[in-house]
């Protein structure tokens, strides 16, 4: 069974402040994910490591050589304290950094290196990867989203579980979590969906929307939901719904 599980950048850094993690969650997410961490990919968001200084040197609106380099270095940090949790929860990890395997055509997945991911879950190994900063070949650079590497991954490798841990219980409708979702109801409750708190440059809860609903018209369902919650995480890598279920249209 391989699950592509993401944990929201919002859970593991205060979003609001630069290069602000959340030491007592990211350890927590690190021993929920120890409990079945057998044929996983994990994406994390870059929270504040990313987002803010992306902003600062305004990526990905402008071509900025430093802010590519600056942006990647602060989301390899935490990528790497991530790592260093998982390994202290007993997960055998390897950071994957998408800046160095995959190439973007108009801020999307043009190619991606995947033959690497493949082999670290043939050998027991769960790949770490993160939002990150990438060449484009038609913007020379862009940002690539946990949540579009999370499509993509999935996609990829046909996974039986994909689960987007946020800091909400779901996908939020008059202040409620929806069961479920589909394309045709997203034009629906479009306008009532929020962005994400703090700086968000990749979209917030409609970016995530969009990228998954296009994954379920492959017929692969995910999940979204809230990774804040003890336990919740475990039991989205078992398999069950919780939050809101994104769907094909039926």
């Amino acid at each position: 069974m391989i699950r592509v599980l993401k944990i929201g950048g919002s859970i593991l850094t205060d979003k609001s402040r630069e290069f602000a993690p959340r030491e007592e969650e990211i350890t927590r997410v690190a021993k929920e994910i120890a409990i079945h961490p057998d044929d996983v990919v994990l994406v994390h968001g870059a929270g504040s490591f990313g987002h803010i200084p992306a902003k600062k040197y305004g990526l990905p609106h402008v071509f900025n050589r430093q802010g590519l380099r600056v942006t990647h270095s602060c989301v390899a940090r935490l990528c790497e304290m991530v790592v260093l949790a998982l390994s202290h929860a007993g997960v055998d990890c390897l950071p994957v950094h998408p800046l160095s395997c995959l190439h973007l055509r108009g801020g999307r997945i043009d190619s991606f290196f995947m033959d690497p991911i493949e082999e670290m879950l043939k050998n027991g190994i769960m790949p770490v990867l993160h939002g990150d900063v990438a060449m484009d070949a038609t913007g020379k650079a862009a940002i690539v989203s946990g949540d579009q590497l999370v499509a993509y991954i999935a996609k990829s490798l046909q996974a039986d579980v994909v689960a987007i841990g946020s800091n909400v219980d779901g996908v939020l409708f008059s202040g409620r979590p929806l069961s479920r979702i589909t394309r045709k109801e997203l034009s629906r409750v479009e306008s009532a969906i929020g962005g994400s708190e703090g700086v968000d440059v990749t979209g917030g809860m409609r970016g995530k929307l969009l990228e998954l609903l296009d994954l379920a018209d492959l017929g692969i369902e995910s999940m979204i939901f809230n990774a804040g919650i003890k336990g919740n995480i475990t039991r989205a890598l078992k398999g069950e719904y919780v939050g809101t279920r994104i769907e094909r249209d039926k």
